[in-house]
């Protein structure tokens, strides 16, 4: 059967990125066009044209330019493709290009919930407290962006995520108690999936995690770890082994310093209680 006649399901949650790969699919075989065609078209090697269709590269606005040349979409690629930039910065694309690959995700939260585990509400009072300036509009753009990472955990094959929060995440009120207690109740229903673990560092640990930066591990079946970190200028994707090393070897300490799975559920079960008196 020839490639331009498979049957393709796009029924699937997907996040801005592996949309714009997939609606590129899409048009290639509803204009009946192989990759090796559009190749031609657009300047670029099939293996590039394969990598954004998966979701695993973000396109360059050249071949944007060329899908609409090709495809006779008047700009929709391009727009599309500046859409999708002003909702992620350039230096959180190469993350994501991981994050969506990745069979697990090892995350410690020190100050925040992870962006993946947070409610909308939360979300958007972690953007107005960082982004005070901003009008309502961008605000919005950015949360529909942060929830719209959801997607990898929606498919068939979603990844394992194992998450520790510090005290510290689930004590500060973020958005207010009302705002707060619904994150917390929205933790206690992630916690539930067999897919996500989740666990609370207590004060009690001491200085278990006293120096410890945030940070995400991905693993992967067909490459090597990476290790994520937010820093003030922008996050970095480090996949060294000296780092990668370090990062796992820390995660097992701050496991171990953890409370358990189910005294963590309770933990954060009396603290939503709390909450709502």
């Amino acid at each position: 059967m020839e490639e331009t006649t498979l049957p393709e399901d796009f029924s699937q949650p997907l996040d801005p990125l592996a949309q714009f790969g997939a609606d590129v699919r899409r048009v290639r075989l509803g204009r009946k066009l192989t990759q090796k065609q559009l190749s031609r078209a657009t300047g670029y090697s099939e293996s590039y044209i394969s990598q954004v269709e998966t979701g695993q590269l973000m396109p360059s606005e050249k071949f944007a330019e060329g899908c609409d040349r090709a495809f006779g979409t008047n700009g929709l690629f391009v727009g599309m493709l500046k859409r999708m930039e002003e909702g992620y910065p350039s230096w959180f694309v190469p993350y994501l290009n991981l994050e969506r690959r990745a069979s697990r995700i090892l995350d410690y939260s020190a100050s925040l919930v992870m962006g993946a585990l947070q409610t909308e509400d939360y979300a958007r009072a972690v953007y107005r407290a960082a982004h005070p300036r901003e009008d309502a509009a961008w605000i919005e753009n950015q949360v529909s962006t942060r929830l719209q990472r959801r997607a990898i955990f929606e498919r068939d094959t979603p990844p394992e995520l194992w998450v520790i929060l510090h005290e510290g995440c689930l004590r500060t009120e973020v958005g207010g108690a009302a705002v707060m207690a619904d994150q917390l109740q929205h933790l206690l229903t992630a916690a539930a999936s067999p897919q996500i673990d989740l666990q609370v560092l207590p004060f009690s640990a001491g200085v278990a995690a006293e120096h410890v930066m945030p940070y995400t591990l991905l693993m992967f079946q067909d490459r090597k770890a990476a290790l994520y970190s937010d820093g003030p200028g922008g996050g970095r994707l480090l996949d060294d082994e000296r780092t990668v090393t370090w990062g796992v070897d820390n995660y097992d300490r701050l496991r171990a310093n953890a409370l358990s799975l189910d005294a963590s559920r309770r933990f954060i079960e009396s603290l939503s209680k709390e909450l709502q008196r």
